[in-house]
């Protein structure tokens, strides 16, 4: 993933998913709005169910040149062929990820709130590193990745930095400035009409 001057959008995948109705909705979005990457972010462990619906939606993020990643499993990254893997344990798996799965996939880090996870995880090789939430959502443990965090880390690491949780048209019009990508999930899926609340969200950039 690039590191843009505007930030650009990260889709993540709701936890639960229909799977009938859910790539039509997905492959909507992907034509209406500019998308960067997409994150399958499913909740459980049934690995028959994972891996169908990554396939599905490989299908629909690769016919639109656009990189799916996925939470955690690496293994199944690396039998699905997908693009690399999102890791919600900050740096601790980021060497073993990049191991498994070599120099060409998308290692992406989630560290909460702290810095010095961040850092850690951008040495160990990771492609990005992701902060949240930033508003009020389940993220993580219910501390909150304020805005100085942000600026700090445009300032000092060149690694892309991913805001994501609770995001709000307030939280990205302050946050735009200070990140390179901008991770939403709930916050347009758990509407009517996805795609338009995803093009207000994109409209509060600027």
């Amino acid at each position: 993933m690039d590191n843009p001057e505007q930030p650009q959008i990260y889709l993540i995948t709701p936890p639960s998913l229909d799977l009938a109705s859910f790539p039509d909705t997905l492959a909507r979005v992907l034509d209406g709005a500019d998308v960067a990457c997409l994150r399958l972010a499913m909740a459980g462990s049934d690995e028959d169910q994972i891996s169908r619906t990554a396939d599905a939606l490989r299908e629909v993020a690769h016919a639109r040149d656009i990189a799916l990643v996925i939470s955690d499993h690496v293994l199944l990254a690396q039998r699905l062929g997908l693009d690399g893997v999102h890791l919600n344990d900050a740096s601790k798996s980021v060497r073993h990820a990049r191991k498994e799965l070599g120099s060409d996939a998308i290692v992406g880090s989630f560290c909460n709130n702290s810095s010095h996870e961040g850092m850690n995880a951008g040495e160990a090789g990771a492609d990005y590193v992701s902060f949240g939430p930033v508003g009020t959502s389940n993220l993580g443990d219910g501390s909150i990745a304020d805005s100085d965090l942000f600026q700090w880390w445009s300032d000092v690491v060149e690694v892309p930095v991913v805001a994501e949780g609770g995001l709000t048209t307030d939280l990205i019009n302050t946050l735009a400035p200070r990140t390179d990508f901008f991770g939403l999930g709930e916050e347009i899926w758990s509407t009517e009409d996805p795609l338009a609340t995803l093009k207000t969200l994109i409209t509060a950039m600027t």
